[in-house]
């Protein structure tokens, strides 16, 4: 049986145990409450008979009443045991909840343990596959220039980020990167979401993301980013 199937199975009964300590409880709290009326009532009614005694003088002008008798002390006794038992079973309840919630923690941590395992391996088998930890692609890849785009991240994370993108010409990716991770575009980022080459062979950057160059789709024909388009307008204006 694994952890979470036993964990499972100890967590089915607990209702039921619940219920019952809370129905005890109830019927203990009644109980206490039934008492001490009855106490304050057994009390009351001895010290109207001792101001009585007094009124009649059978009882001294001088004398106090010092302690009510052995029944109404017994009486209360009995209460303080009624609420003894009661904060004892709502400390096993208590106990009881938080030893499921410690064994949910040790799950969870269990399961956040695995999740980091297979993160680690699937970095490191990413890196045996390119071992140089140069991810950009080449001058004459993926068919050509004019208009290139890749996405390196999963689909998820590249639709979200490139959404982002078209939003705002620059930005920082609150994202977990790899520090050899190599950087493009006028932003010094990672590469995300859709990206754009620059069909200057001799382009530093050469891969741009769209949002940055306000490209919200593929271009068509050849595109040079701004940098190396300014350098061929000085060059035809010489």
């Amino acid at each position: 049986m694994s952890f979470l199937e036993d964990f499972q199975a100890s967590l089915e009964p607990l209702p039921n145990i619940l219920q019952r300590k809370y129905a005890l409880l109830r019927d203990l709290d009644k109980s206490l409450q039934d008492i001490q009326r009855q106490n304050e009532l057994h009390c009351l009614q001895e010290i109207e008979e001792f101001k009585e005694g007094v009124k009649s003088g059978n009882i001294g002008p001088g004398t106090s009443l010092n302690k009510f008798s052995e029944e109404a002390q017994d009486e209360q006794k009995h209460a303080i045991r009624i609420a003894d038992e009661k904060v004892a079973l709502a400390v096993q309840a208590y106990d009881l909840v938080d030893a499921h919630i410690q064994q949910l923690d040790q799950y969870l941590k269990k399961l956040e343990e695995q999740r980091r395992e297979k993160d680690n391996a699937a970095l490191a088998a990413s890196l045996a596959l390119n071992p140089d930890g140069n991810g950009k692609p080449g001058k004459g890849g993926e068919g050509g220039r004019g208009g290139r785009k890749k996405t390196r991240l999963g689909a998820a994370a590249s639709t979200g980020a490139s959404a982002a993108a078209a939003n705002a010409p620059s930005m920082d990716l609150d994202l977990p990167v790899d520090p050899n991770e190599p950087t493009y575009c006028f932003c010094n980022q990672v590469s995300y979401g859709e990206m754009v080459a620059c069909d200057n062979p001799d382009c530093k950057i050469e891969w741009f993301h769209y949002g940055c160059v306000g490209l919200k789709e593929q271009p068509k024909g050849k595109w040079y980013c701004s940098d190396c388009s300014g350098m061929q307008k000085r060059r035809k204006g010489k």
